[in-house]
């Protein structure tokens, strides 16, 4: 079987959709896929108070980079502390909604063991604490 090639950034404004393999989770999969699927976060401050609360979670982190962060739109990754492996986790702010799209999906393997969908509820998680 060919090797798929693993898509981070946009797509006519939306993330590139999730691979058949468990290794992914994503706020814009469609809300009847139950291996894929993740509600978005959601916020009532500014969307420049919601930016920065974002970049504060991933940095309390250990093992994260912001690789790249443009407008609504901010990619990381995050490094797990046993095999080393890179995980990409994208965040999408839609102002106009009060959401926060993510995805968060594993470079390498053909199952995640579901950390990726621990890992963003730990995301949301941290996100509502912060003040």
């Amino acid at each position: 079987m060919p090797e798929e090639i693993r898509k981070e950034g946009l797509t006519k404004g939306k993330f590139y959709p999730c691979p058949e393999r468990p290794v992914c989770v994503s706020s814009m999969a469609p809300k009847n896929d139950k291996k894929h699927y993740m509600e978005p976060m959601t916020y009532s401050s500014s969307f420049e108070e919601a930016k920065e609360k974002i970049k504060k979670v991933v940095k309390s982190f250990n093992r994260t980079e912001i690789i790249n962060e443009k407008d609504n739109y901010i990619h990381t990754t995050f490094t797990t502390f046993v095999f080393h492996f890179t995980d990409d986790v994208e965040f999408l702010i839609d102002d106009s909604e009060k959401v926060i799209h993510f995805k968060s999906q594993s470079r390498a393997g053909d199952y995640d063991w579901g950390k990726n969908k621990r890992r963003m509820k730990k995301v949301k998680k941290k996100f509502d604490e912060i003040k």
